[in-house]
């Protein structure tokens, strides 16, 4: 799989509705998991909120999205990430080493629960990205 650049959309509680709009827009297919399923939260108001989707077209359209868990607040603006993913692993961590230079980190590029490296975290200029290197499959 080679690095890929895409959009990643924020919501308060509505990521499944949004995304099974897009999809009725786009055409595709989407695939989405939520915080209860990945045991990625402790709050149980959490567990059928979209941690993660992703809406794939025949076109090459990828769009992913995820509800904000209870712990975090969405503010206006904040509402968009830019993703990069992919499985190469240096490539993406030079990514997000000159990404965090003079940037706040709110998660550090770390293991995840679903076996992937991940991280998030705001440029100096205020953009927010996501980083997510696959892990090895084993």
């Amino acid at each position: 799989m080679s690095s890929r650049l895409n959009p990643y959309l924020g919501f308060r509680g509505n990521a499944r509705e949004a995304m099974d709009f897009y999809q009725r827009v786009f055409g595709g297919e989407v695939t989405r998991s939520t915080f209860g399923e990945s045991n990625a939260s402790d709050d149980p108001a959490d567990k059928d909120k979209i941690m993660h989707s992703e809406l794939t077209t025949a076109s090459g359209f990828s769009l992913m999205a995820s509800d904000a868990p209870s712990s975090m607040q969405v503010a206006t603006g904040s509402s968009i990430s830019v993703s990069l993913s992919g499985d190469d692993e240096a490539e993406l961590t030079g990514y997000w080493e000159k990404l965090v230079e003079g940037g706040s980190v709110a998660m550090p590029l770390s293991k995840a629960p679903w076996g992937d490296s991940f991280g998030m975290v705001t440029d100096k200029f205020g953009t927010a990205w996501i980083i997510n290197i696959a892990g090895t499959p084993g």
